[in-house]
């Protein structure tokens, strides 16, 4: 299989030196992997990624996202943010929130947005690796109320691939919106574990 490797646009944020990116592509590359697809070119986004099935996901995603040296923030109770652990989550990229406040998750998220020049946030929209019987919208109002564009990528494990598959501008409309990114999805997720694939994905799954 030819492998592929995107370069990063450069409003995209950034993260990483020249060395610690060639040193995640080797790794990640080295497993068979490869990325199919190009990175769009916006400062501020919701990235989303899907099938999630298994813990692994977590490590390949951390290969590519080092790789590409593309900074993403994901969204961590505040509870853990007390020391030994806050200063590993900062380096992370995770920020605070707090799930039982009045204010909502995501008006919490779109305030944190709009202090910055340049965030992607990173969610997954099953919201469980266990096999959900529905999407989470989360995602979607986030990105429709800061007014930003939601990324997309896939995992395909039966060919070793994450797809970028693009952006799309939130309408207003959920559902219709819902049912483009699916259209977007189909024949290009493949899970680690199809017993856990979501329900709402299990159409999508790419035919080997």
């Amino acid at each position: 299989m030819d492998q592929h490797f995107p370069n990063l646009p450069h409003l995209v944020p950034q993260r990483g030196t020249a060395l610690s990116r060639a040193l995640f592509k080797k790794l990640f590359l080295v497993q068979g992997w490869t990325i199919e697809g190009e990175i769009p070119n916006y400062p501020k986004a919701v990235a989303i990624i899907s099938p999630h099935t298994s813990n692994i996901d977590g490590w390949y995603g951390f290969l590519a996202i080092f790789g590409l040296g593309i900074q993403i923030t994901v969204l961590g109770k505040d509870a853990l943010f007390k020391p030994p652990f806050k200063r590993a989550l900062d380096w992370a990229g995770v920020i605070p929130v707090k799930r039982d406040t009045a204010n909502g998750l995501t008006e919490q998220v779109v305030a944190t947005i709009q202090k910055y020049d340049k965030i992607w946030i990173g969610m997954a929209p099953e919201g469980t690796r266990k096999k959900a019987k529905k999407m989470k919208s989360g995602f979607y109002h986030i990105a429709a109320k800061a007014n930003i564009p939601i990324v997309m990528f896939s995992f395909d494990y039966d060919h070793k691939t994450i797809h970028c598959l693009g952006h799309l501008d939130p309408s207003g409309n959920y559902d219709e919106d819902l049912q483009k990114i699916f259209d977007l999805y189909e024949g290009k997720i493949s899970p680690k574990n199809r017993n856990w694939l979501a329900e709402p994905l299990q159409n999508l799954v790419k035919k080997t």
